[in-house]
């Protein structure tokens, strides 16, 4: 995918100049514009996915672009989890790709035991 960034000559909101900034995201370099967020740095330099689901291995990267989801999440400059749709980018900043092996079920070592009225308890 090419980056879609609309040259601010032919940009019909006219907005302000912004300065380029650069991120890496497991080494590799990005250009953006302050103000993105990191999401929109890495969309707009053609990246569409940065993480993989625990179960099949699908490439995800923004869903929802609301932070509702969690599709998104990375770790930024060594903070898990945060959703990039929802974080302005700033120059420097140092992403990481996440990937969690699904939790492993826990038995529950004191089952509730039935009372007289079916309620555990």
């Amino acid at each position: 995918m090419s980056a879609r960034r609309i040259p601010a000559s032919q940009d019909p909101v006219r907005p302000r100049p912004s300065a380029e900034i650069t991120v890496t995201l497991d080494g590799e370099r990005y250009g953006g514009l302050e103000g993105q967020t990191l999401a929109g740095v890495l969309l707009g330099s053609g990246r569409l996915s940065w993480r993989t689901t625990s179960v099949a291995g699908s490439p995800r990267g923004v869903f929802c672009g609301i932070g509702v989801c969690f599709d998104c999440i990375a770790e930024v400059n060594g903070e898990r989890d945060v959703r990039l749709c929802q974080r302005r980018a700033a120059d420097g900043d140092e992403l990481r790709t996440q990937h969690d092996a699904l939790p492993v079920p826990v038995e529950d070592e004191d089952p509730p035991t039935a009372t007289s009225d079916g309620a555990g308890s």
